[in-house]
């Protein structure tokens, strides 16, 4: 009975179907229960002169109110870095910065009553763009520069410019929440919507000035996260939990839609500078790329965000020789934070502009270009030092061309565009190189607790948590391998952190590949007492205990796994074990630039075709085939879901959602009224996904590949294709912004129509 490898259903599937999987805000609460709110800075930058509360105190429902002043422990709650404070006491950052809490008998009275301070600030000049940041020198870290720090380019051919790249709002279905209940010993226990429980128990305790073991998280599942609950959801759970000790009441803290968009981070906008050689052959030589990255006011995560920008900034393909450099910009937004590909996208993206336009110099196909210049043996070595050890995107490439009959497309798009002259096709495939692993080392490693029950029936346990991906599907299907077992037989129950301490964060694509390991080392151990003690009781050698089709079989004897487990603990055999896995061989020096930050890449391509409307600039999105790299597949259906899902929310980032703040620094696009997200009507009417058939070389759980955040790359080649269509409206390849916004696209139809 193997269960890996199958199109088992998301555990929680039929669930979400039905409306009954539990969120919490689906959580019945105790009559005494209290809701907590905030209030926060009207503008972006200034300083709190005075903050007048007794209204907000007399206010219907109001229990509490609590300022900077009241904190127990530490105000600041930077994950990494110091910056991010839980209530600003006097220096305001952002619009939206959190500057006292309240808690009242109702979630609406406690909004309510949030409105009523009378906040006195002295503005100050904010810093509102990349453009500012450069000429006040705003930054937040030392700026990164790796590759070759002295590049000279001298190719005969030069291609130079700068790509403008917006951010991206997360917009989880679950907004951010946290719950709180006091314990008797003093303690708290918080259940939250977040990707790092042991962010959070760390920032609680931090607040709350309590030991470690004193806090426990606990995740059930999360309605979305894409890197928005990694860190952004600490602020909720220390709330909930400052309030539930200070009133001994369970207390829920649930951010309205509004107040999420406004008060919580973002996907880092980023400015793409490059000026870049190559010769004849469209073969690049040198290369000098520096990226500007938004931040917002604070660190975050944004040293490894830009660090995954630089890493990427090559995506798939080879340089003799290229300087990167990134800063990071301080301006007076929200922080911004991880975001699905954290970084990997707004790197990629611009070395794909970069194709298109060595493309049109060259008057090659841009698919040629692409093909000319990736990695082989020989030119096999990424600007950060790592070197290549496997090569299946020119294959991969050649495989999507001819099923999704490219060339023949080409021509096809060819004779529409000079049949018409008020819509243009265009068509581009574009590949993904993306890196596998946390580029911060010590947070490869993950633990895992499983029990076997005596009725054969196992509950696992791991660091990892469940935002919809399906990480706990197929823990289940690897732990029912292990042992022999079906699926059902295997429950994945909540994450804690008191059942598996320090866990690392749901992040960085590798959920399953850590997480499932440690679960299958737990697995492992149990087995081996398992094995160890029939082969004692039947004089068997261990080896001739195998676990297959829901038995065991000993020597010529069998017995079900249940009777098995059952002998076992009358065997006084432990059926209980905890796991552990670290991924190996990864090492990176970031003063130098230089290591081997990734353990493998997962590689994807895409062909994707567009229409455009030259008049108005609307588009529509008309074919897409995929060829996805997932190794050894755990779940096919998991993951094919995994690679629409990403495409999408790509394919959102880069057309449709355009964050904009005013001239003073408040957010406009703060409802789904103004906030486009992709919908039902983006999709394609042709959508074809397939796998590629190569396990991983790498020894990963089961030889799989990581398949969460890839996927989203793929997208790029709609903007691509939208790029070429613009291209095909006149005489040259236009700048085009990114989001490709109708109006951006309409202004590049007019830029290519130029003389």
């Amino acid at each position: 009975m193997t269960a890996v490898g199958q199109a088992t259903a998301h555990e929680s599937g039929a669930a979400h179907a039905r409306g009954t999987a539990l969120y919490i805000d689906d959580v019945a609460l105790p009559a005494n229960a209290l809701h907590v709110a905030v209030g926060y800075a009207p503008l972006a930058h200034g300083e709190l002169a005075s903050l007048e509360l007794d209204a907000v105190a007399r206010a219907p429902g109001v229990v509490d109110v609590v300022t900077a002043a009241d904190i127990p422990g530490d105000a600041d709650i930077g994950a990494v870095y110091p910056g991010d404070l839980l209530l600003s006491a006097s220096a305001i950052s952002f619009h939206g910065q959190a500057l006292f809490a309240v808690a009242a008998v109702t979630h609406r009275q406690a909004m309510q009553a949030a409105r009523l301070a009378d906040i006195n600030v002295s503005p100050a000049e904010p810093v509102l763009s990349i453009a500012d940041a450069v000429k006040q020198d705003a930054t937040l870290l030392p700026s990164r520069d790796w590759g070759v720090t002295d590049v000279q380019i001298e190719s005969p051919h030069v291609v130079q410019g700068c790509l403008h790249i917006g951010g991206q709002e997360h917009f989880y279905l679950e907004g951010q929440a946290a719950y709180a209940e006091p314990r008797d010993d003093g303690g708290v226990t918080v259940h939250s919507s977040t990707q790092h429980p042991d962010d959070v128990q760390h920032q609680v305790a931090g607040v709350l000035a309590l030991p470690l073991h004193k806090v426990d998280v606990v995740c059930l599942r999360m309605g979305g996260g894409f890197g928005g609950k990694e860190t952004q959801a600490a602020p909720l759970a220390c709330l909930a939990a400052w309030f539930a000790l200070r009133q001994q009441r369970p207390v829920k803290y649930r951010m309205s839609r509004a107040d999420d968009m406004i008060q919580t981070g973002k996907r880092h906008p980023f400015e793409w500078h490059y000026r870049i050689g190559f010769n004849d052959d469209g073969v690049l030589q040198h290369g000098d790329i520096e990226l500007q990255a938004n931040c917002g006011h604070s660190v975050d995560l944004s040293s490894g965000i830009v660090d995954r920008a630089l890493f990427h900034a090559t995506n798939a393909y080879a340089f003799e020789a290229v300087r990167l450099r990134a800063h990071h910009r301080r301006l007076n937004h929200v922080s911004h934070t991880a975001f699905r590909g954290f970084g990997g996208p707004q790197g990629m993206l611009g070395i794909e502009a970069v194709m298109d336009e060595i493309a049109a110099q060259t008057g090659l196909d841009p698919l040629e270009v692409r093909k000319r210049n990736l990695y082989r043996t020989g030119r096999d070595t990424a600007p950060y030092g790592q070197v290549m050890e496997q090569f299946s995107l020119g294959d991969m490439l050649k495989q999507l061309e001819g099923s999704c009959d490219y060339q023949v497309r080409q021509q096809q798009i060819r004779e529409f565009n000079s049949a018409h002259t008020e819509f243009k096709r265009g068509l581009a495939l574009t590949p993904v190189q993306f890196g596998i692993s946390f580029t911060t080392t010590h947070l490869n490693q993950a633990g895992a607790l499983v029990h076997v029950f005596r009725d054969g029936t196992v509950q696992v346990n791991h660091g990892g948590t469940e935002m919809g991906q399906g990480l706990h599907t197929k823990v289940r299907q690897i732990v029912a391998t292990a042992f022999g077992i079906g699926v059902a037989d295997v429950l994945n129950t909540p994450s804690r952190t008191d059942k598996v301490p320090n866990a690392s964060p749901t992040a960085a694509s590798s959920g399953t590949d850590m997480n499932g390991f440690a679960a299958l080392n737990a697995c492992n151990k149990i087995k081996d007492a398992l094995r160890k003690h029939l082969a004692q009781e039947h004089e068997v050698v261990p080896s001739q205990v195998r676990f297959e089709h829901g038995l065991v079989l000993v020597g010529d004897q069998q017995f079900t796994f249940a009777q098995a487990c059952d002998l076992a603990h009358k065997g006084r055999i432990p059926l209980s074990a905890t796991g552990f896995y670290a991924t190996p061989d990864i090492h990176f020096d970031k003063s130098r630039g230089v290591g081997h930050p990734f353990y493998y890449f997962a590689y994807g391509a895409a062909a994707s075709e567009v229409v455009i409307d030259c008049r108005t600039g609307e588009y529509r999105l008309l074919r897409v085939d995929v060829l996805h790299d997932v190794g050894n597949s755990i779940n096919p259906a998991v993951d094919r879901g995994q690679i629409e899902g990403g495409y999408i929310q790509g394919l959102g980032w880069l057309t449709c959602e355009e964050l904009y703040w005013n001239e003073q620094g408040v957010l406009m696009t703060d409802t789904p009224a103004n906030y486009k997200i992709p919908t039902a009507d983006m999709c394609p009417p042709v959508f074809n996904v397939d796998f590629y058939q190569q396990p991983n070389c790498k020894n990963t759980v089961h030889r799989s590949k990581a398949v969460g955040e890839p996927p989203l790359m793929l997208a790029i080649s709609a903007w691509c294709a939208l790029r070429q269509a613009c291209r095909a409206a006149g005489h040259r390849l236009p700048y085009l912004a990114a989001p490709a916004t109708p109006e951006a696209v309409y202004w590049a139809v007019q830029e290519a129509r130029r003389p």
